[in-house]
């Protein structure tokens, strides 16, 4: 092995798998670090891979990559099977259900051996009812990403926005991973770019209705998107509309369906503002909708004199109001739906005739809708026991239909047009998977009790034949953070485990926002540690209820999961043979006391602020994993990955905590880190390279676990 003037060899015991017992990790320099906060000092030995420029941290993460490759080699045969079995259930040419806007349809299809998909239209044909589908009509192919993508080892189209006359779209790439994009527009009559290009910008453009002027968003140093500019095509220098100072809130562009009003949603995580501008006056300004108030959440649909109000005034789980568009004032203010203890609501959508309300009853799903004319509502039925939906591709806003999207962790993804007048529903299209057979699978969900006595769910699947005896292969996944849920979605990948016994579980704890607003505020700041205890108690659950046991149970989280990784695997090591972290959120306090770093700012509000509040400090200290790495304890086998583009989560990040750990343990158990150099947060863009990756997690999950085939 190559030695690098940085790195010395560790000599370990280790049984990796059947490794050569001369491959030995890399380990990383020590360079003591000095860090004084509120009186107390601590030593940062490995502060100096945040810098990509010293000559040490490139060749380090690449001989980190090789001491990866060489542990797994002896699973090659094993990765090479996992991935045909994927790919197997997987129909390699399809395409999406067809979306109509005005006079076509729209949608996305993938073709056998291409990574990337090829955005297209049809012209919808007249039908008794108005336009419709016809699967004769002749394909547009409107952008090729496989073309596009030729000469990139990653590459992504964020943006893809249709000009009102269908006759331009403005579509944005990356090609690093970092989601700074560059911002295109194509005539699609001819097929040509225009000389129009947009460097650094960001997720979501809209248009306004006169198809000449769109509006998009720009990053700060911080990553953070702060700017909304006006583009008209053909102009060299575009316009500033809105700027956002406070660095707390980041912001994104919207359209009523309606397609009325152009909105900008600005949000922290306490308090948002929307403000609107007619889109047939794009040189208008910008003006709220409401007044931003701290702690008072809001979004907001339009329909005809109105706009809905979803907010929090008066309703920590949400409610729904509806005021005059010309005077939002509380005064106006008339109540559509009030605050119900136990139900969340989510999100609204506005149709001509219907107002679609998408709820959270103790954590499930529900679909109301109300028909605006009669005053009536009803709600959409469901029956497995846990399941995910949400609104799919409803951009027309005269319409009895409203299109969602079905699922759960034995029903692959099912796309349903349900007539709100009629209150039938028609499945359009459910996403085939080869070699699967749904009848052989279960569902449960059931719920553990966390020390203070907060019941959490937790979503299961397994092959019907499961014995619960402790002995099962177990898979426990986990999130728990910003509000957002865990949905319980289906995973064709997944099946590689199922199939071989796993019982396969999603901890929906605290922190997220399974079972709403609440659920979110009782797992952050002053509370964070709410769901780390969760996630223990979901394990431990699954232990005692011998749905498997603690030799015998792999967890994985990514992100802010990867923090729950981390945190869990420091404070219940015992619980947990094998740990895959995802560009894991591990260095807490040093990320959280640097106002410079992307996101830095605009989460005080999720975790606190350790640089500023000696309360925050004091707490976040207790769990942060990068500063509790306890080398006495017996750590599981641990897989832990990054992106050296990543702007969410710093490369540095996992690559500390890796350091950290291979300088502080005892055991002999696998520790692997594995970075993507050409990629960011999401990794491999392509959809082979994907499975690849999911490929070599399980792998090193049943090797974890014994099992070999």
């Amino acid at each position: 092995m190559k030695l690098f003037p940085f790195l010395t060899l560790f000599a370990m015991s280790v049984p990796l798998f059947a490794a050569d017992p001369n491959v030995k990790p890399p380990v990383a320099k020590i360079v003591p670090k000095q860090i004084t906060q509120h009186g107390e000092t601590r030593t940062d030995n490995y502060f100096w891979l945040r810098d990509r420029k010293d000559p040490d941290t490139i060749p380090y993460l690449e001989a980190e990559n090789r001491y990866t490759e060489a542990v797994m080699k002896d699973t090659d045969k094993l990765q090479s099977k996992l991935y045909s079995e994927i790919l197997g259930h997987i129909k390699e040419t399809d395409l999406t259900v067809p979306s109509r806007r005005g006079d076509f349809f729209y949608y996305t299809r993938t073709e056998k051996g291409q990574q990337y998909p090829i955005y297209c239209r049809k012209k919808a044909v007249a039908g008794p009812n108005g336009p419709e589908w016809s699967e004769a009509a002749s394909e547009e192919i409107l952008l090729d990403v496989n073309k596009l993508a030729e000469g990139h080892k990653y590459f992504l189209v964020g943006n893809f926005a249709v000009s009102p006359n269908q006759k331009l779209v403005a579509y944005s790439t990356d090609t690093s991973g970092d989601e700074v994009m560059t911002t295109y527009v194509k005539d699609l009559s001819t097929g040509k770019l225009l000389s129009d290009k947009i460097d650094n910008s960001y997720y979501t453009i809209e248009w306004a209705n006169d198809n000449k002027t769109f509006f998009y968003t720009i990053l700060d140093e911080a990553k953070r998107p702060y700017k909304v500019f006006r583009h008209t095509l053909g102009n060299k220098k575009d316009v500033l509309v809105y700027h956002e100072t406070d660095q707390r809130y980041s912001l994104q562009l919207s359209k009523s369906r309606s397609k009325k009003y152009l909105m900008i949603n600005l949000s922290s995580a306490l308090t948002s503002e929307v403000r609107f501008l007619s889109a047939d006056t794009p040189r208008g300004t910008f003006e709220p909708v409401l007044p931003r108030q701290q702690g008072i959440e809001y979004d907001v649909e339009h329909h005809g004199d109105s706009f809905y109000i979803r907010t929090t005034d008066g309703a920590p789980d949400f409610r729904v109001v509806r005021t005059p568009v010309g005077d939002r004032s509380k005064a106006k203010w008339e109540e559509v739906l009030g605050p119900r203890p136990g139900i969340a609501v989510d999100s609204v959508d506005a149709f001509k005739d219907f107002l679609v309300i998408w709820e959270r009853h103790q954590g499930l799903p529900k679909l109301r809708v109300m028909d605006l004319k009669a005053g009536s509502f009803h709600y959409v039925d469901f029956t497995e026991p846990t399941y995910a939906i949400g609104s799919s591709g409803n951009a027309e806003f005269d319409t009895p239909l409203v299109r969602f999207n079905y699922t759960s962790m034995v029903t692959p993804s099912s796309v349903f047009d349900y007539n709100m007048a009629t209150h039938k529903r028609e499945l359009k299209k459910q996403t085939e998977v080869p070699g699967y057979d749904p009848t052989q699978y279960s569902l449960e969900r059931v719920y553990a009790t966390a020390p203070d006595g907060v019941k959490v769910p937790i979503s299961l699947a397994y092959k019907k034949g499961f014995v619960q005896n402790g002995k099962a292969p177990g898979f426990l996944y986990g999130y728990g953070s910003y509000g957002i849920s865990s949905d319980p979605t289906f995973s064709a990948s997944r099946l590689s485990l199922l199939d071989r016994g796993f019982i396969c579980a999603i901890a929906h704890i605290r922190g997220g926002g399974d079972l709403g607003k609440s659920w979110h505020d009782s797992g952050k700041l002053q509370t964070k540690k709410n769901t780390f205890i969760d996630f223990t108690t979901a394990a431990e659950y699954l232990e005692t209820q011998k749905y498997t046991s603690a030799d015998r149970l792999a967890i994985m989280g990514g992100s802010a999961g990867g923090l729950l990784m981390g945190a869990v695997t420091n404070m219940r090591p015992d619980l947990f043979r094998a740990v895959v972290a995802k560009v894991p959120f591990v260095d807490v306090m040093n990320t959280m006391s640097d106002a410079t770093l992307p996101l830095t700012v605009s989460e005080y509000e999720e975790w606190g602020n350790p640089d500023a509040d000696k309360k925050a400090f004091d707490y976040m200290k207790t769990y942060s994993p990068y500063e509790n790495v306890d080398g006495k304890k017996t750590y599981p086998w641990m897989l832990i990955t990054g992106g050296l583009n990543d702007p969410r989560v710093s490369y540095w990040e996992p690559a500390k905590w890796t350091a950290s750990m291979r300088a502080q343990r005892k055991d002999a158990n696998p520790l692997l880190l594995k970075i993507q150099m050409g990629s960011g947060h999401f990794g491999s863009s392509g959809r082979y390279e994907q499975i690849k990756e999911t490929s070599f997690d399980y792998s090193f999950i049943l090797t974890a676990l014994g099992i070999t085939q």
